[in-house]
């Protein structure tokens, strides 16, 4: 979609309207005023459906990374645009979950559109009684893997650094992507 001169395009609110009477009926003052209607209807039709441009289901392609950047998002510009939307649609559920399995599950499902599966090690830093073992194991690590959709190979290393971004940065992790699967509609 542009922002700029659509040919035809009209303003809802014409100028013209706006100036006296006797303006109104001159003929030049009415061929000025048409001349800034079309220069200015696409600025006043933007600004009329604002709305359209934040909600990411409706925003013109070519708005939807700079809307995106309102959030923090990084889009893969491989990704087909429905995946784009779904993410910058869920990026601040996603985010505001960062750190968590399920945020981490979340975020890799949106960029494979596969199964996702996560193991802890089950570390933690808390006990119910003082000098007793601590439960878990003594490192922090997860272990993603990925069962991607049939048809839609994964790039093992984008997965990674996707994994390495996403997670806790004392958390170890490694990434493992297994057979394809047969067709799945996460996105």
């Amino acid at each position: 979609m542009s922002r700029h001169g659509i040919p035809g395009m009209t303003s809802p609110h014409s100028l013209i309207e706006a100036l006296p009477a006797l303006y109104q009926e001159d003929g030049f003052a009415a061929r000025l005023t048409e001349a800034f209607d079309e220069i200015l209807a696409p600025a006043i039709s933007t600004i009329d459906n604002v709305t359209a441009y934040l909600d990411p289901a409706l925003t013109p392609d070519d708005f939807l990374d700079w809307l995106a950047g309102w959030v923090g998002a990084l889009l893969d510009e491989t990704w087909p645009i429905e995946r784009r939307r779904a993410f910058v649609a869920r990026a601040a559920e996603i985010y505001r979950r960062r750190g968590t399995a399920a945020g981490l599950a979340d975020h890799i499902r949106i960029f494979t559109s596969g199964e996702v599966e996560i193991t802890e090690s089950g570390a933690a830093a808390w006990s119910p009684k003082s000098g007793s073992r601590m439960p878990g194991a003594p490192d922090f690590t997860i272990h993603v893997v990925v069962k991607p959709p049939r048809g839609a190979p994964i790039d093992p290393k984008k997965l990674d650094e996707l994994v390495g971004a996403a997670k806790p940065a004392h958390v170890r992790h490694t990434v493992e992507v297994a057979k394809q699967t047969a067709a799945s509609s996460s996105a």
